[in-house]
């Protein structure tokens, strides 16, 4: 009985511990989940995306705004950083049906392989997921068929999203073009 009454005292000494020093640091405080939208139970999706890219041209949709050290130059890309602004179909068909934007960044960040960090916003824009997204953050291990990333999280429909993302490079010409397909498994409200 007697460590039922210690532990009750502790637990509500840690509790007026944390509401005092919330309170007095100004800037933290407590939020009901609900008015976040969590009330509502997980979510579990799958979505199943390709982005097609030009490196070329006019229109390149992926450029690179800094070139990757000269030594590493033709054998990993180290250094490089890319940014790029990409159509998400449907389909690996550049005419399939449009249903969002996959914008981002691209770092070349390893001496000995061809590995980016990628930094990605699939930007959605249609039906219910018009305006959300989901991050899409972590290594990309080009020597791989299929690689997995994280996702961090996303905004809209996506906020609290986690889960994570294969990436499978169908086509590629390189310097010119490729198609990525992305497969995204996302918990989400």
């Amino acid at each position: 009985m007697a460590s039922h009454f210690v532990v009750l005292a502790l637990l509500i000494s840690c509790h007026a511990l944390a509401s005092t020093s919330a309170e007095e640091t100004g800037y933290v405080g407590p939020v009901d989940p609900k008015t976040l939208g969590l009330y509502k139970k997980d979510k579990f999706s799958h979505f199943h995306f390709y982005f097609h890219e030009t490196f070329t041209t006019d229109n390149a949709t992926t450029v690179t705004v800094v070139q990757p050290l000269p030594k590493y130059n033709g054998t990993t890309s180290f250094g490089s950083v890319s940014i790029m602004d990409n159509a998400l179909t449907v389909g690996p068909n550049r005419t399939s049906k449009v249903v969002g934007r996959i914008e981002g960044l691209v770092a070349g960040t390893s001496q000995s392989e061809f590995n980016l960090l990628v930094v990605l916003n699939f930007a959605l824009t249609e039906g219910k997921y018009n305006g959300s997204s989901i991050v899409v953050l972590g290594r990309n291990r080009l020597s791989l068929k299929v690689r997995e990333l994280p996702v961090i999280g996303g905004t809209g429909v996506f906020r609290f999203a986690t889960g994570y993302a294969e990436a499978n490079t169908v086509f590629i010409e390189p310097t010119v073009r490729s198609t990525v397909e992305y497969n995204i498994y996302v918990s989400h409200y």
